[in-house]
């Protein structure tokens, strides 16, 4: 699977928000393994940081990673940032363990001005109930959001208390 095509005449750079889904190389579990989830939790809010981007909502699913981010900043660059994660998190994987975390490329959608933010982080954070992984809505040790509760995107989504 090579790189997915990006929008032509977009530069990806300033206060956007992208739903952003990469991959791991040859869809290897690496994140069903608590310390590399958490390990690339970390790269990736320490990128967000760094590059002027909040991580809205993210789930790190055994073999791959869904995220909603947006730019807090004009000079806030998507592609900048996902290269940089990408690059932290694949030194900071290959020094504890051999073999490569991710996929080339990644899949991204910029978000328009009418789409709901909201629903659309608890899309990303629904993603392990739906896919059978945990028992409850926000029942998972890697995914959050920076921007809301639990149980604001669990009442988005109309999802029953469990």
């Amino acid at each position: 699977m090579g790189r997915a095509p990006r929008i032509s005449g977009f530069d990806y750079v300033g206060p956007y928000a992208y739903f952003l889904t990469i991959c791991t190389f040859e869809r290897m579990p690496w994140f069903a393994d608590d310390n590399a989830a958490r390990k690339a939790t970390e790269q990736l809010l320490r990128t967000s940081r760094d590059y002027g981007f909040e991580a809205i909502a993210y789930c790190f699913m055994p073999d791959h990673l869904h995220a909603l981010v947006t730019g807090l900043r004009a000079d806030s660059d998507f592609r900048r940032f996902t290269a940089m994660f990408k690059q932290r998190s694949a030194f900071e994987h290959l020094s504890r363990r051999p073999g490569r975390l991710w996929q080339e490329g990644y899949f991204d959608r910029v978000l328009r001005e009418d789409d709901d933010i909201e629903r659309t982080a608890a899309y990303i954070l629904g993603n392990p109930f739906r896919a059978g992984l945990c028992h409850a809505f926000g029942d998972y040790p890697h995914l959050g959001s920076s921007r809301y509760t639990i149980e604001q995107l669990r009442v988005s989504l109309r999802i029953p208390p469990s």
